[in-house]
């Protein structure tokens, strides 16, 4: 069987085409099948680490309730939009649709609370970052493949998530790499101080338009807010004064499902608009001419930036620091301070293939184990250790 995949002819000049691929750190053949990143996708969705993220924190700890939003469910929110944006201005959707993917692979257990514990745990021994976890996630942790560690994926997959927040490195202002950046950027150059390329910043802004919403969402079925309570929110109040005026006598879950849809294409419509206005602007003949373009090419107007700042700002206010978060958060980030600080200490606890990984000489190794042993967690196995290791009436298993 021989050249069946046929490379896409009608991506724009300036998306990532297959053809032009940097290629993987291990090599291999590709797939005669499948484009280079539709494999990156495939290998990311059979992923150990992607699984675990039905089980993990996105605002609200997983045994909550079944309808709010996991890392799983936030991932393929993300994924729908940046694969339709991309869709949209010609870029590689399939790209696109890995970074998405793999965004979020390196989240520990109970959201934001989980990685500001270990962040503080960890930071006599270089940190703990979210991004950086994902590529040690991709790269080194993920234990599938015969040949190599991690996935193997490209270098344009690779460098889409580490540079998820965009550059990593500012000559103007010098900030130290996340740990697990820096050991990787020994090996493998992925150009830490120019922007990623098209379909990642695609994906990063797809990331802000899907929690934006689904946390609005979120919040008003846990009963954190009412609708009357956004009132006075930029482009939220006015679409659901509109939604009410429009459907007068539908039922308040699907008004606000109604609202919450018309904001998503909002913000996607507004995102595009952009983004080809940049376009125009910058004429790229290339990836690699936006890559070294001193600004994103893709984002919101002006605008839609300060609709999306005040939108942040209402739910970090209302939500986020809500007293019925604080209680599960507070609880998150105890289980995990105490989870790290006892396996750090007795490492002899850890599971045997893990205490293989532990040179007993150096403790920042040590630790960095047992960052990836408790970043790795579903909410609800580090409640399981937890009461195992902590709890004198539970059984030893």
């Amino acid at each position: 069987m021989k050249n069946i995949w046929i490379p896409s002819r009608d991506l724009a000049s300036f998306s990532s085409h297959e053809e032009n691929s940097r290629g993987r750190l291990y090599g291999g053949t590709e797939s005669e099948t499948r484009g280079c990143f539709q494999r990156d996708r495939d290998r990311i969705i059979h992923a150990d680490a992607f699984r675990r993220l039905a089980y993990k924190t996105q605002v609200f700890v997983n045994h909550e309730g079944d309808f709010f939003r996991t890392r799983l469910t936030h991932s393929l929110e993300v994924a729908q939009i940046a694969r339709s944006v991309c869709r949209y201005l010609r870029l590689n959707e399939d790209l696109g649709e890995a970074l998405a993917l793999a965004h979020d692979l390196g989240h520990p257990p109970f959201g934001h609370a989980g990685e500001d514990a270990l962040q503080e745990l960890m930071e006599p021994y270089g940190g703990f970052d979210h991004n950086a976890q994902s590529l040690r996630v991709i790269t080194h942790l993920e234990a599938r493949y015969a040949e190599f560690d991690g996935l193997n994926l490209t270098w344009e997959t690779l460098e889409g998530v580490v540079k998820h927040n965009g550059p990593l490195i500012n000559t103007d202002n010098p900030q130290p790499l996340p740990r697990a950046i820096a050991q990787y950027a020994n090996i493998h150059n992925l150009e830490l101080s120019t922007f990623a390329g098209p379909e990642a910043q695609v994906a990063a802004i797809s990331d802000d338009i899907a929690y934006n919403n689904h946390d609005i969402d979120d919040g008003l079925r846990a009963g954190l807010f009412k609708i009357s309570d956004i009132h006075d929110v930029p482009l939220v109040g006015p679409i659901f004064a509109d939604v009410a005026h429009d459907f007068p006598d539908a039922s308040e879950s699907r008004r606000i499902h109604e609202a919450v849809r018309r904001l998503i294409g909002a913000m996607v419509n507004d995102l595009i608009e952009e983004t080809q206005r940049r376009i125009a602007e910058l004429n790229p003949q290339s990836a690699e001419e936006i890559r070294n373009h001193t600004h994103p090419i893709a984002g919101f107007s002006e605008t839609m930036r300060s609709n999306d700042a005040e939108i942040k700002k209402f739910l970090f206010e209302n939500m986020y620091r809500h007293y019925k978060l604080n209680r599960m958060t507070s609880k998150g980030r105890r289980v995990v301070k105490d989870l790290f600080s006892l396996l750090v200490d007795e490492p002899g606890c850890l599971p045997s293939e893990w205490q293989r990984k532990v040179d007993s000489t150096d403790k920042a190794t040590t630790a960095q184990i047992v960052a990836d042993f408790v970043g790795g967690m579903t909410d609800r196995f580090a409640l399981d250790e937890h009461r195992r290791l902590f709890d004198l009436q539970s059984r030893i298993s």
